[in-house]
């Protein structure tokens, strides 16, 4: 059984990177710069779009992509667009496990508190991926196994990962993976995720009302200022997880997503 669920537009969509700390070697910081801006174009770019995003010489940024390629973690295609590389999955699936392993504590202690299943997610190649998970203690109880991927657009997880993201940004992820239906209440044009999302931002959390599956209700909230964006969800039969145990819910879903930030932020030096 699967847990359902869960900034106004810019002028336009070249991401911005944050602001890069003193004292760090250049050539990292150029490389995992390089990575970052390909993920942030969907994963996949020109060299010319690379070196205009960056702000740097195309030169510069022909060599570090050379040492990228060779290193396994850029491929270049056909057309000579660079891509992500194959070697970063295994980096991800590590990085995604230790993640889960911090995460669950906090996750035992909301389904504990809340009394429903308590679940992690992030955006990974435009879909939402679940990363921790911690089960409610009721006979009749979601469950969503770790690993497993799943459309934003009907989970309370992936609108609370997408109400982060400018409406542009949104717009480029449906066209690229769609907007199929998991049931008669998914929403399924673009235009109308749009609104909810506004709705979803002004109110802070998501909402999945029987999206994903029908019968299950879902609240999410993101998690504030996560390296990459990350939604905590609780969710359960809609006959227990009603809109008045949301508005007990939600604010614990706040605190557990508070500190789940000082966890992930932890180890930064």
């Amino acid at each position: 059984m699967a847990e359902t669920s869960a900034a106004t537009e810019p002028a336009e969509t070249t991401p911005t990177r944050p602001a890069k700390p003193a004292g760090g070697v250049q050539s990292v910081d150029r490389a995992i710069e390089l990575l970052e801006l390909l993920a942030d174009f969907g994963g996949e770019s020109g060299l010319s779009e690379l070196a205009q995003s960056a702000g740097l010489p195309l030169p510069t940024i022909h060599r570090l992509l050379r040492t990228l390629l060779a290193q396994g973690y850029v491929r270049q295609t056909p057309s000579r667009r660079y891509t992500l590389g194959p070697r970063l999955i295994r980096l991800g699936e590590s990085a995604g496990r230790q993640l889960g392993a911090g995460a669950r504590p906090y996750l035992e202690r909301l389904a504990h508190d809340l009394g429903e299943s308590a679940n992690l997610a992030m955006i990974d190649r435009d879909m939402a991926v679940y990363v921790a998970q911690a089960s409610s203690s009721h006979s009749m109880r979601m469950f969503t196994e770790v690993g497993r991927r799943v459309y934003t657009h009907c989970t309370g997880v992936g609108k609370a990962v997408l109400a982060q993201l400018p409406d542009q940004t949104v717009r480029e992820i449906m066209g690229r993976v769609g907007m199929p239906p998991a049931t008669d209440q998914s929403i399924t044009d673009v235009d109308t995720l749009l609104a909810e999302l506004a709705a979803t931002r002004e109110r802070g959390y998501a909402i999945d009302d029987g999206e994903q599956e029908l019968g299950v209700r879902c609240f999410a909230v993101a998690v504030p200022d996560a390296p990459t964006p990350t939604a905590l969800s609780v969710s359960g039969p809609a006959a227990r997880v009603t809109y008045e145990f949301g508005e007990r819910a939600v604010p614990v879903l706040h605190r557990v997503a508070g500190e789940l930030t000082r966890e992930l932020i932890t180890a930064a030096p």
